[in-house]
């Protein structure tokens, strides 16, 4: 089994999940009018699929512990296909929300069993340089999606958008097929997933510490997705067009720091990489506060900078908690991609109370606030410890 080949085919199965719900934006006011709906009914069929994109995290994360990663994922994947051609047949908004949500339910099983995967695989610093690729591929799903979904939604029509991620989804299906083993360690204990597993994934200090930041991490970014087009708009009076230009350089500095991030993990110690990129995400973050409303050009490298810094933090965080667990590491993993969905879904509801009550300065200047005193309480708990056990040997 070549490793390398399986970080990749793992990596586009969990590529899938951001790619399916953000290729679908750009087509939402043509789904309005060919059903005859509202807005607000449309805009329920990404809700829905990033509702169950996040429920599903802690189901299979236990179940990839207990039957097995190969299983699972085609599982998953060959529901997602189904599900992708139902979402293309769909003759009412009725039928697409259903078969939105069973895309979200099979495709969730890729981004839990691809990362437990590559732990299976790889350890030390190969694991880093794994986690990075992976990352990555994965960052470059919200990149792509909305640039694909459009030329195929102009070239054709919305229906298109289906079948190609049904198409996409048949070919990561036969390759995972094909090539993936089962990586599941054989202990000789059969795994029994109890609801205490995920307390003690809460209670261990690393797995605590990860979840956590994924969760304000996610939250901070949606807000910049969520309400930086209305900055845009409000005070720089940009295009649909130009606004999508905004987005672009942090998008691609969230998918080269992904990158950068696997690699810098052979050279410093993971910990340390985590306290520092969260100090320089709460900085970034306080960056745009103050320069936003002074130039574009201030904002933007406000932006870039968070992008860089999160890319840099994330293949981190996944190599530090999928070393703390072992014998329920899948299950690790789909509690910390729950908490970051959460944040995900969070960010506009919160968002929105905190701008109607004190504009944008409360809305960014609230998580900033909080985002700053979890990296001093972040720093404590991995360095401290650290510091700790130093002094004690």
């Amino acid at each position: 089994m070549n490793r390398k080949f399986i970080v990749y085919i793992v990596a586009f199965a969990a590529f899938l999940g951001p790619f399916t719900q953000t290729i679908y934006t750009p087509v939402l006011p043509e789904v309005a009018s060919q059903f005859h709906t509202s807005s607000f009914v449309v805009n329920l069929t990404i809700s829905v699929f990033t509702f169950f994109l996040a429920i599903m995290q802690i189901v299979y994360g236990p179940l990839a512990d207990s039957k097995g990663r190969r299983k699972v994922i085609l599982f998953g994947i060959t529901l997602y296909v189904i599900a992708s051609i139902g979402c293309f047949l769909s003759a009412t908004i009725e039928l697409l929300l259903v078969f939105r949500a069973l895309q979200a339910i099979g495709i969730a099983a890729g981004s839990v069993v691809a990362v437990t995967v590559i732990s299976d695989l790889f350890e030390g610093k190969e694991r880093g340089q794994a986690m990075g690729t992976f990352q990555m591929m994965v960052s470059l799903g919200p990149v792509l999606g909305p640039v694909i979904g459009g030329f195929l939604s102009g070239w054709f029509n919305f229906h298109s958008v289906f079948l190609a991620l049904a198409a996409t989804g048949l070919l990561v299906l036969l390759c995972n097929y094909a090539f993936l083993r089962e990586t599941k360690p054989d202990d000789g204990k059969p795994a029994r997933f109890q609801v205490r597993d995920f307390a003690a994934i809460l209670r261990n200090r690393i797995g605590s510490s990860v979840i956590i930041l994924g969760f304000i991490q996610y939250y901070v970014f949606y807000n910049f997705l969520v309400f930086l087009p209305d900055i845009l708009s409000d005070r720089y009076g940009l295009s649909a067009e130009q606004k999508g230009l905004v987005f672009l350089p942090m998008s691609l500095c969230l998918v080269v720091g992904s990158f950068v991030g696997g690699r810098i993990q052979a050279r410093m110690d993971g910990k340390k990489v985590i306290v520092l990129t969260t100090f320089l995400n709460v900085a970034s973050l306080l960056f745009f506060l103050v320069f936003y409303s002074i130039s574009l050009a201030w904002l933007l490298a406000g932006i870039i900078c968070f992008g860089l810094f999160l890319g840099l933090s994330l293949p981190v965080q996944t190599t530090l908690l999928t070393g703390a667990f072992t014998t329920n590491r899948a299950t690790a993993v789909g509690a910390y991609n729950f908490f970051r969905y959460m944040g995900m879904a969070c960010s506009p509801i919160v968002g929105s109370l905190l701008f109607r009550l004190g504009g944008y300065i409360l809305l960014y200047g609230f998580i900033a606030v909080v985002f700053l005193a979890f990296a001093l309480l972040l720093s404590r708990r991995l360095l401290g410890a650290q510091a700790h056990k130093s002094s004690a040997a």
